[in-house]
């Protein structure tokens, strides 16, 4: 029934939209979209503490080793996310979440308690490798979720959680700092939380479950064999840029904005527009990408993201226009990382995409970790201005030619011997 309900969804002549959205609304979506929201919500909260800590001199915190906690943080993401996709392809969506989230949780709640600086980074590298775990397993999860059709939609819409996170870190940091050991007892009880409904809510996807026909199991190494080399290629260097934009623009934007002759109050306004913009740009690329398809959306976003990111070394002195294109900026530097994302989960068979999305994650993360290194450079040697936008565009032309490289998508209607049996009708890279 589940293989025939999925036909119908993706055949433009007889699909019903409410199908859609009920799964859309449904509690699986509503969970993967927490879990992701998760993910949003750490990616600030230590940025956000770090003052403090070393103000305090918190277990002998300085600039230093607040530097080594943070990337000692992106490296347990990295390794994560490269980790979760066989253990997700092999032992099933659902289980992975939860063991994911569990060991976040654990070692968040344990951060404030470390009592050495070394501890600390011990314990964000921990809750690190659950965090990174996360995010790929919850879009391989909504990709099989939802209609074969709204797959870009389902990733792109499921990534806005991850901003609502960090606006919400954001705002709770202003409110509870100093008393920063709150955000983390916070983070770890709101993932204890979502355990139990995540096992009541939360079943297994039918496309991991079909795909267990197989007699084989694929190992990780699969996704560099020559029918997949190409499209693997593009999408981890696409990635890697993706992420240096999200991170390096979301760690510089307010120096790089003070640099270029505006004031403090304008530069960190200008950072909650760009989050604003990469909401609406998240929703937008989705619908795009489903009706126009996936890969000349994602040409088009890097793109514009390179013109865009170009155009702010040019000093704006109208407040309503320059808001206006970072808002436009946020719009399309953000969602083209995840439309990544939306492609790998149409590109690979049901039985792959976990290890292919997490590997894809995971070569990303190394992005995250390097363009706030490369950007804080260019800031130290007193260059960021305008050298600082030039950088970002280059790394958003880089991710455009890129994923010019990989093949287009061609549906087929009917199911892929590959997938032996899996219930989803997909988009092939052809």
């Amino acid at each position: 029934m589940s293989a025939i309900t999925d036909r119908v969804d993706a055949d433009p002549k007889i699909r019903n939209e409410s199908p859609t959205m009920n799964k859309l609304l449904s509690w699986p979506a509503a969970l993967c979209w927490l879990t992701v929201l998760l993910d949003g919500y750490d990616l600030v909260v230590l940025g956000a503490v770090i003052p403090t800590l070393i103000d305090e001199n918190h277990v002998g915190f300085t600039a230093a080793s607040a530097t080594f906690a943070a990337t000692i943080s992106l490296v347990g993401v990295a390794i994560g996310a490269a980790g979760v996709g066989p253990l997700a392809d092999r032992y099933g969506r659902r289980s992975v979440l939860l063991g994911s989230i569990l060991l976040f949780s654990l070692f968040t709640i344990a951060v404030p308690w470390a009592g050495s600086v070394g501890v600390f980074g011990v314990f964000r590298l921990l809750a690190g490798l659950g965090l990174g775990a996360c995010m790929p397993t919850a879009l391989t999860f909504m990709a099989e979720h939802m209609p074969a059709s709204r797959r870009a939609f389902a990733s792109t819409f499921t990534m806005t959680g991850y901003h609502f996170g960090a606006v919400l870190a954001s705002v709770a940091a202003l409110w509870l700092i100093p008393s920063w050991e709150i955000l983390f007892y916070a983070g770890g009880v709101a993932g204890l939380l979502l355990l139990p409904l995540m096992w009541v809510k939360l079943p297994e996807s039918d496309a991991y479950l079909a795909a267990q026909g197989k007699a084989e199991r694929v190992k990780p190494t699969i996704v560099l064999q020559p029918k997949y080399l190409r499209t693997t290629l593009g999408v981890w260097v696409g990635s890697f840029m993706g992420l240096l934009l999200v991170y390096g623009l979301n760690t510089w934007l307010p120096k790089l904005m003070r640099d270029a002759g505006y004031n403090m109050s304008t530069s960190l306004t200008l950072l909650l527009v760009l989050n604003i913009g990469a909401i609406i740009g998240l929703i937008a690329a989705g619908v795009l990408a489903d009706r126009r398809g996936t890969k000349p959306t994602i040409l088009v976003w890097f793109g514009a993201a390179a013109v865009l990111l170009a155009l702010l070394s040019i000093k704006v002195p109208n407040t309503l226009l320059l808001n206006a294109l970072v808002l436009v900026t946020g719009i399309f530097v953000f969602s083209a990382q995840v439309l990544v994302y939306a492609y790998v989960t149409q590109a690979y068979p049901a039985e792959v995409r976990a290890t292919a999305l997490g590997l894809a994650a995971a070569v990303g993360r190394l992005g995250a970790i390097f363009g706030p290194s490369i950007t804080g450079a260019l800031i130290v040697a007193g260059s960021a201005h305008p050298w600082g936008f030039y950088f970002f565009a280059l790394v958003a032309a880089l991710g455009l030619l890129a994923l010019a490289t990989v093949p287009g998508l061609a549906r087929r209607s009917a199911i892929s011997a590959d997938t032996s049996g899996s219930d989803d009708q997909k988009e092939y890279a052809v």
